[in-house]
């Protein structure tokens, strides 16, 4: 057989497979019925979020997620959002994530250990109370222990619905703050309530200090840890000169996760959230080129064909690690409860999920 035969047989196995496991996904959720809540990310495949009792931006979930009465919650999304889920959920509750594989890139960028020690360095150059002085927020996309370091020491978690209101929040309190770990994020909403680019610095994880002076440590407004997003990351700002070019009557909507130069030529910005909605509302016949996950693009092209929507990238922008969740491994999980089993629970350490339960909750406080 030849390779492309091969190839081939492959695939259509894996479509076999993967059609056989939608049918046993729906009989076991027939047999489990209101037991079960099933919470699906945007960035799902369709395969898999087609089941979703809930779809959403990690804001909408994370709400969603606290209030679900289910004994069992089936996490379609990364290792993050199941954490969280686990935070603000019930002690009864058992909080599942379908591929304990499905993890964040980004989230990866900043670990416990590098923020400790970024932020006893921080306290060496503000010197006396640094702690009245600088507000630590972490976004949604971080590990539930920095989301208890967080909360600890009085600050909050923020998503890309309400990282502005998170900002303010925080300097109605503190002089700065230590925003981690997508940077993309912070900076363009710093920009958006107008604090000058020079007044956000950014802190390198891999350097003493962060690479940065004492100066520019106490002229800092905000300072911004050395991450981003893999997806958004590929989005340019020639991409939105290309789509003006060829449709110069085209609308450009991306998310703030992306860098400021690509943020600075669009029309729109905001959370998936906002994307849908602004897209939603616009009328027939507009045209849209959208910076975000290739998954989610697709899907509010095919849910508005009175619209002209593509993708803003001319590369596919997939988010690789939420691919992982397959119709295979929600056919796994929901079969293993079926016969009374757990697999891939998800949990936190009580005493990091005690703090991180207060950066929650202050997230959850705080308006879009």
């Amino acid at each position: 057989m030849v390779a492309a035969e091969m190839v081939m047989t492959q695939q259509e196995t894996l479509i076999e497979r993967e059609q056989e496991a939608i049918e046993r996904i729906t009989r076991a959720r027939a047999i489990l019925g209101d037991e079960v809540v099933i919470l699906g990310h945007h960035y799902q495949r369709d395969e898999v979020v087609q089941f979703a009792d809930y779809q959403g931006d990690s804001y909408q979930l994370s709400k969603e997620g606290a209030q679900v009465s289910a004994k069992y919650i089936v996490f379609a999304g990364v290792h993050f959002m199941a954490e969280s889920a686990a935070v603000l959920g019930r002690p009864d509750q058992v909080v599942i994530l379908p591929n304990l594989n499905a993890g964040c890139s980004m989230a990866d960028m900043a670990n416990l250990e590098q923020v400790l020690t970024a932020w006893d360095e921080l306290e060496q150059v503000l010197g006396a109370d640094p702690v009245n002085r600088i507000m630590p927020i972490t976004y949604m996309n971080s590990a539930a222990n920095l989301k208890g370091f967080v909360g600890a020491r009085g600050g909050t978690v923020c998503t890309s619905s309400n990282a502005r209101g998170a900002l303010e929040w925080a300097f109605a309190q503190r002089e700065k703050v230590f925003f981690f770990p997508d940077q993309h994020l912070g900076r363009n909403t710093g920009k958006q309530m107008g604090i000058p680019l020079e007044h956000m610095v950014l802190w390198n994880p891999f350097k003493p200090f962060g690479g940065l002076t004492d100066e520019q440590i106490l002229n800092a407004k905000i300072i911004l840890w050395q991450g981003h997003c893999s997806v958004h990351q590929q989005f340019r700002p020639e991409h939105v000169d290309l789509w003006r070019k060829h449709h110069p009557d085209i609308n450009i909507i991306v998310h703030p996760e992306c860098a400021l130069e690509v943020v600075d030529k669009a029309d729109y910005i905001g959370s998936t959230a906002r994307i849908i909605d602004v897209i939603a509302a616009a009328p027939a016949g507009s045209k849209w080129a959208v910076g975000t996950e290739v998954h989610l693009v697709n899907r509010i092209k095919n849910q508005f064909p009175d619209k002209f929507i593509q993708l803003l990238s001319p590369f596919s922008c997939l988010c690789s690690t939420m691919y992982r969740i397959s119709p295979l491994d929600l056919a796994n999980v929901l079969e293993n409860l079926v016969e009374g089993r757990v697999i891939n629970q998800i949990t936190v350490p009580a005493d990091v999920a005690a703090n991180a339960r207060l950066a929650l909750d202050r997230m959850l406080a705080i308006p879009k």
